[in-house]
């Protein structure tokens, strides 16, 4: 059994794009279905009998026409080339009201030949070319549909979470029970796990939103635990495997030095009749992102030339990438740079942006002197001085300044 595993596709992040001439559509959703077409293509491919993927196929809860109807393309080249495609409902792909329909929902109402999507948490035994497979769902959880109004009236937001937590724990529980331990199985869910690394590198830790323990979701029963909602791909435990593909496309800076792709999971029968499984991630051409900094020191005399420097040295980097140049210079070399030498040197990029930063030394004057020559407490009455605050003001916090000044604070900090 071969397993395609991808998650938080987003369609309709259209962030430093511009309209595509020929088609009209944004060319950074021609970025992400760029992407998309890699995956199915590797799928048609690959011998791949499942398709998985753990939530969030659009950035908005109501996408329009078109990426409807490109979303739909791929997952009809999967369904129709006989390959089970699983869809399960992310936190961005779920309305407003929980009367609502999802926008993914279209394919569970058209029946859908080897389609199926879940936006409540179930058990699906589905058909592959390699044989049935079971997959349990934990889409993005409502609270409405956890915890009743009279049972949460009275609970602040932690007791709330905690309630949440439980209640998602038992579903899960109840998932593994409710399997056939001699077909494969699979958990799909979209949460957070506490633990895991976001884009930007911080660790997650249980906080706002509700946020399962690793031990909670890596039950025995399954045979592999497919993941969506962060968008860094990583591995949170072995045994059995719990995994989140991450995105496949870069949605900003905080993904910049994030690989992005998917899993593809092999689920093997031994002669002995246990199954083993090996996962491996597979990269896929994201679009780059790539900041440069540029620094301009006091003495510099020719800043453009150290900017255009600091580019050189990211050339093969820059071209057709998502660039930001930072360059942090004193205000006196503001007028010195030259921007279209600059921007000159940008062109081959995708898209750029330029940012100044200025930089130089603050002393405060106060009188002849600066506020570092001056003792502590004398700084103080002159900058007072200087802001015409009244006699009386002065003289006390004059009084609690040679208090600090005298004080174990003052030599140490």
């Amino acid at each position: 059994m071969r397993i395609l595993h991808f998650a938080d596709l987003h369609l309709g992040v259209e962030s430093y794009g511009r309209p595509d001439p020929a088609t009209g559509l944004s060319t950074r959703l021609v970025d992400f279905l760029r992407t998309f077409d890699e995956i199915v293509d590797f799928a048609l491919t690959n011998d791949v009998d499942l398709v998985l993927f753990c939530g969030d196929a659009y950035k908005s809860r109501e996408p329009s026409p078109t990426q409807q109807r490109e979303f739909a393309k791929r997952i009809n080249r999967l369904a129709s080339n006989g390959i089970a495609t699983f869809l399960l409902i992310g936190n961005h792909d779920l309305p407003n009201a929980v009367g609502k329909a999802t926008a993914t929902e279209i394919f569970d109402t058209l029946a859908i030949k080897n389609v199926c999507v879940s936006g409540r948490p179930q058990v699906c035994r589905l058909e592959t070319k390699s044989g049935p497979i079971q997959v349990a769902s934990l889409p993005w959880p409502r609270r409405a549909l956890l915890l009743g109004k009279d049972e949460s009236k009275d609970m602040d937001l932690e007791q709330i979470k905690r309630k949440m937590e439980e209640a998602l724990t038992r579903i899960v529980e109840a998932h593994a029970r409710s399997l056939d331990p001699s077909i494969p199985a699979v958990l799909a869910a979209h949460v957070w796990v506490a633990g895991c690394r976001t884009a930007s590198e911080k660790m997650v830790t249980i906080g706002q939103d509700h946020a399962l323990l690793p031990g909670n979701l890596a039950n025995a029963a399954f045979d592999y635990v497919g993941l969506g909602h962060v968008h860094k791909h990583q591995v949170i435990s072995d045994s059995p495997p719990l995994v989140y593909a991450g995105s496949p496309e870069r949605l900003d800076f905080s993904e910049e030095e994030d690989e992005k792709g998917f899993y593809v999971v092999d689920i093997n029968n031994s002669s002995s009749g246990i199954r083993s499984v090996e996962y491996a991630f597979h990269p896929v051409s994201a679009r780059r992102f790539v900041t440069i900094e540029a620094v301009v020191a006091q003495d510099d005399l020719d800043p453009t030339a150290t900017v255009l420097a600091a580019i050189s040295q990211r050339e093969s980097q820059v071209k057709d990438a998502i660039v930001r140049l930072h360059i942090t210079l004193p205000s006196s070399a503001q007028t010195q740079l030259r921007d279209n030498d600059i921007r000159n040197a940008l062109s081959s990029a995708y898209h750029f942006t330029i940012a100044r930063q200025t930089e130089d030394p603050v002393r405060v004057r106060l009188g002849n002197m600066t506020a570092g020559e001056l003792p502590p407490v004398e700084a103080l009455k002159a900058w007072l001085e200087t802001k015409k605050v009244s006699p009386e003001r002065v003289r006390t916090l004059l009084e609690y300044g040679e208090k600090l000044a005298s004080s174990d604070i003052a030599e140490t900090g």
